[in-house]
């Protein structure tokens, strides 16, 4: 089965000095660098998603400022594929579904920021698709969020988020095991 490689919204604003760090970017993007090498190495697909926030009022991702720039430890190299999105599902208004189908790529492995927002939004929308999903869980980064005057701390939104994405809309797993998996069946 054809595979790609989203990566999704690694950009400078989700990271330490950024206007919406999350907790975990420098390590989940230390992560993503490693399955990037994979498929670079191995000539499979891959899409790096850029996360611009046009809007009036926007706080963080916003055009012509550094914040909205790929970060420098998964930057895209010449000739890789970059597609902006304006919503959290990777999918809507982009040509992301034209180039996997063209690509003849059913299966999605996935990784970026935030596992509550985009990360969430792009992988049940691969599902309604009919992608295979593969999320690799220490390549993906949130931040705390509050409820009813309760903050939930970051790591307990990205757990409850992976929880809830796994079986049904995608395999959770990490970047070690998958890259065995993949050097034992690939």
């Amino acid at each position: 089965m054809k595979t790609a490689l989203i990566v999704v919204d690694v950009q400078n604003d989700y990271f330490p000095g950024g206007r919406m760090p999350v907790e975990g970017s420098v390590e989940a993007a230390q992560q993503t660098r490693l399955v990037l090498a994979y498929f670079r190495k191995s000539g499979l697909p891959l899409a790096h998603i850029q996360h611009i926030s046009d809007y009036p009022g926007a706080r963080f991702l916003i055009p012509d400022t550094p914040g909205v720039e790929i970060n420098e430890a998964v930057a895209p190299q010449p000739g890789e594929t970059v597609f902006r999105k304006r919503y959290p599902n990777s999918f809507r208004d982009t040509p992301l579904p034209g180039f996997l189908r063209d690509s003849g790529v059913r299966r999605l492995i996935i990784c970026g920021m935030m596992t509550h927002m985009c990360i969430d939004a792009t992988v049940r929308a691969a599902f309604d698709l009919g992608f295979k999903c593969v999320v690799l869980g220490d390549a993906c980064a949130t931040r705390a969020l509050t409820y009813r005057n309760v903050e939930i701390p970051a790591a307990h939104v990205h757990g409850a988020f992976l929880a809830a994405l796994s079986p049904i809309f995608a395999t959770v797993t990490d970047v070690a095991t998958f890259l065995s998996d993949e050097s034992t069946t690939g």
